[in-house]
Order: structure tokens, then sequence, then C-alpha cells
């Protein structure tokens, strides 16, 4: 099981900005610097973030992303969700609701999903 790149990105970011001292937004240069990637693509994972409402943007000379008020609460699967979706990590297509593989994996990933809504980026802060 793998998170793509961008779920790493958008982590990060979130601590990134959890963790600073600024009071004013973060260009998106500063952001893409600090974890060594191109500030295009992490621009497309900010605009999810932001679309899902875990941070906010200011435009302008002065502009950049900082946290949405309420961002304590924010889990790491809020943030996994909101660049990977929500759909399920595994599927059974052919084998229908009651096959017994179908069911351990999905029982798994409740586990899993149970400890990522549990843990916060303010844990980590």
């Amino acid at each position: 099981m793998k998170f793509s790149k961008a779920t790493n990105y958008a982590l990060h970011t979130m601590l990134f900005l959890a963790s600073s001292k600024n009071s004013k937004p973060i260009g998106v240069q500063v952001l893409a610097e600090k974890q060594s990637v191109s500030p295009t693509y992490l621009s497309k994972i900010l605009t999810k973030l932001v679309k899902e409402g875990m941070i906010t943007s200011v435009s302008g000379a002065n502009g950049g992303y900082s946290l949405s008020h309420g961002w304590e609460s924010i889990s790491f699967l809020d943030i996994i969700q909101a660049i990977e979706g929500k759909s399920s990590l595994f599927d059974c297509y052919d084998h229908g609701p009651e096959c017994p593989i179908r069911k351990v994996m999905l029982s798994s990933e409740e586990k899993m999903e149970e400890e990522l809504r549990r843990r916060t980026i303010a844990d980590l802060v």
C-alpha cells in the first residue's frame, strides 16, 4: 500500500504551516522550496486543500497560504482524503459482498482509517 507523493507533500505542507511562527500567509515558492518540489505541482495540491477548507489563500504580492480557523481538528485522514479521494483502497469487483478476502481487507482499512482519523497535525506541533 502506498499513498501518492501528493499526499506526502500535503501532509508536510500542513505540518509546516502549523509549525510556522509567521502569522502572515506563506507563499507557494517558500512552501515548495521547503520540500524541494515544483511550485506548480505544489499549487495543484494546495488548491485541493483550499477547496476542502483546510487552508486559505490570499492573492497578491503579500499573498500565500495559511491554515484555516479550526485547523487543530483536521485529521490525517481528512488531508489524505482531500488528495486521494474517499474510495476504498481495496475493491473486490467480481466476488460479491460476501467475499471473505473483501471482509478482511475492509476491516483492516477501517482500522487504519480509525487511527488516521484520531491523529491530527496539531498532535505533531
